[in-house]
């Protein structure tokens, strides 16, 4: 799940002093070559209500939990075809009813870079394009996963390997399609044996399965305005379900559908500076909280 937070927050960073839409791992946008994009995004998560399987419910010891983060961001053009993308989040979490205590830190590195295969004509409103993107996760603080749902992560090491497809039509609108496969690397827990999907393991070291997902985006890009909504969907290749009134386990099937949008503005005045904000919810979900969340971004880009 490390990449899809991560795509969210990518999804903030401005391509250049022009007002375009927003530079992430599922769009279909690249950087101008020897532009660097900088800046901080902000996200906040929240949620009262989960499904535990496929069962909605709440959950007196919990409450509403809410998850913030606030990453350090950049991509930067390395070709016109090739751009290369970083995040690194501080994380923490709270929840606001019952015992359990949130954690905070530092939590994963991503390093991402996006490469343009084709752009060619589509009839006579606009262009089609294609690019893959392969982006790598990894720790960047020794946290623990086994205290799902205040941890702050799930501390395995991810790699994935995207495509997408965009167009782009003359007069603004853009409709864009993504997919893409994520392999997370086992997780060692601080315990020497677990219970999970019906076995109990006695083993300190948990199998993480694998995670499709699937993005399509529309908008438009109008003045200094860009207006991106997108649509989403996680699929966990494997995995047991939340026990009834138990703690989510790090390996649990993690599955949702997610709707949302973001506004991004060229701020006049200020010289290469765009503000973003947007919100997103789940509507649908499996071993997830019901979230709604919110972003903000303010990023300055420069010509190297």
């Amino acid at each position: 799940m490390h990449l899809i937070r991560v795509a969210v927050i990518l999804s903030l960073v401005p391509l250049t002093t022009a007002p375009l839409p927003g530079q992430a791992l599922d769009d279909g946008r690249l950087l101008p070559r020897r532009v660097l994009s900088a800046g901080v995004a902000y996200v906040q998560e929240s949620w009262s209500r989960y499904w535990e399987g496929t069962l909605e419910r709440d959950n007196g010891n919990i409450g509403t939990l809410t998850t913030q983060h606030v990453a350090w961001v950049a991509s930067y053009g390395l070709t016109d075809r090739l751009t290369l993308l970083a995040s690194l989040p501080y994380v923490w979490t709270h929840a606001s009813q019952g015992p359990l205590h949130g954690m905070r830190g530092v939590q994963d590195v991503t390093l991402a870079a996006k490469y343009e295969l084709l752009a060619t004509p589509f009839t006579e409103r606009g262009t089609v394009h294609a690019f893959v993107v392969a982006a790598a996760g990894v720790p960047a603080s020794n946290y623990t996963p086994d205290f799902l749902p205040l941890s702050i992560g799930l501390a395995s090491r991810c790699f994935s390997g995207r495509v997408t497809l965009a167009f782009q039509a003359h007069s603004g609108w853009f409709l864009n399609g993504s997919t893409a496969y994520t392999w997370r690397s086992n997780v060692r827990l601080d315990r020497s044996a677990y219970y999970t999907n019906g076995q109990l393991v006695l083993s300190n070291e948990v199998a993480m399965p694998g995670v499709f997902d699937y993005t399509v985006s529309a908008g438009f890009q109008r003045g200094r305005v860009s207006l991106p909504l997108a649509l989403s969907q996680q699929r966990t290749l494997g995995g047991g379900d939340i026990r009834r009134q138990d703690m989510p386990f790090v390996s649990n099937r993690m599955d949702f559908v997610r709707v949302g949008g973001t506004i991004m503005y060229d701020v006049p005045g200020l010289r290469a500076v765009t503000l973003s904000i947007g919100a997103s919810r789940v509507v649908s979900g499996r071993n997830v909280g019901q979230t709604t969340a919110f972003t903000g971004g303010l990023h300055h880009a420069f010509h190297l």
